[in-house]
């Protein structure tokens, strides 16, 4: 199947263990839902009963962390083949994964990782993008992650270096709006100008999600509501793709289910544009200026050392 194949599935929520019993008691009226691959490549029991009884009732889509596609380490043929067998035994709309690295020399460092923006880096991924998408026989869509620092050694735009890998190899991208606007923030770009330039018809899916702003850096937490700029940014988005499967992620906090799928639902405001106009150069985050992940902190701490 070709990007140009993939559904619009509208409005979508993550799947996440807080919510499985008012999901399968109460059959909400969300659109679909996204899993977190490596939750359920390697376990059965409960997890994956309840797995089995969504997908009776929703599309699915699968979503990775772990793949590290821009790792200089081989690609590890272990996990791509569990990956494929998950999406054989609970067919996925689509496979997405992240622009990063999580480790090298056999370390996992459970982290989405920076990669250097350049040709080198642009033809090494791609080679391995092709590498995984006839492994797995469907196309692979590309998240962009949240950075808090640039290598010097990068000196192309992110969005033109999504841009190239889609060129090259035809994979579709999950543009991730509250990561452009994280990354934007930390590394000192116009978000507006990254989505105005992003391919914007190999766009599958978009993210929306909450973060926390420490005064000097944000940090893409996933565990508050979605801030107005983000959502300004979404609007902006959504005219740009002519619309596309958009999903609501939370991760830290979980509040109950009604209130997540309330969060999602505010999307319609500015797919119809009937939230005003907010200034993106004025606008202030206001929450809390507090470090929730004392890892993060301390990468941003070590930022001099890589930033031009």
């Amino acid at each position: 199947m070709t990007i140009d194949k993939l559904p619009n599935l509208g409005l979508g929520l993550g799947l996440r263990g807080e919510h499985f019993n008012h999901i399968l008691k109460h059959k909400p009226a969300v659109d679909w839902f996204e899993i977190i691959s490596e939750n359920f490549m390697d376990s059965g029991g409960r997890p994956r009963h309840v797995l089995d009884q969504i997908r009776e009732d929703y599309p699915v889509v699968m979503h990775g962390v772990s793949m590290s596609i821009g790792s200089t380490d081989p690609l590890d043929f272990d996990y791509l083949k569990k990956l494929k067998q998950l999406s054989t035994e609970i067919n996925p709309v689509w496979i997405s994964d992240h622009l990063c690295w999580t480790g090298v020399l056999n370390i996992n460092s459970h982290d989405l990782l920076p990669v250097p923006l350049n040709e080198g880096t642009l033809q090494h991924i791609a080679n391995r993008i092709q590498v995984v998408q006839d492994f797995l026989e469907r196309p692979l869509i590309i998240e962009n992650p949240s950075t808090y620092l640039a290598f010097q050694h990068s000196d192309i735009p992110e969005w033109e270096f999504l841009n190239g890998l889609v060129a090259a190899t035809g994979c579709g991208l999950l543009l991730d709006v509250n990561n452009v606007y994280v990354s934007a923030f930390n590394n000192e770009f116009d978000p507006v100008e990254y989505i105005e330039n992003i391919n914007h018809q190999h766009i599958v899916q978009m993210h929306l999600a909450g973060h926390q702003h420490c005064g000097d850096h944000i940090i893409d937490t996933h565990d508050s509501p979605v801030v107005d700029p983000v959502w300004e940014l979404f609007r902006l988005a959504w005219q740009k793709t002519g619309g596309t499967s958009t999903l609501l992620e939370w991760d830290g906090n979980i509040p109950d289910f009604d209130t997540c799928h309330a969060e999602l639902l505010k999307a319609k405001q500015y797919m119809s544009g009937l939230v005003g106009d907010i200034d993106l150069a004025t606008q202030t985050d206001e929450r809390d200026l507090a470090v929730s992940n004392p890892i993060d902190f301390m990468v941003t701490k070590v930022a001099d050392s890589f930033v031009k």
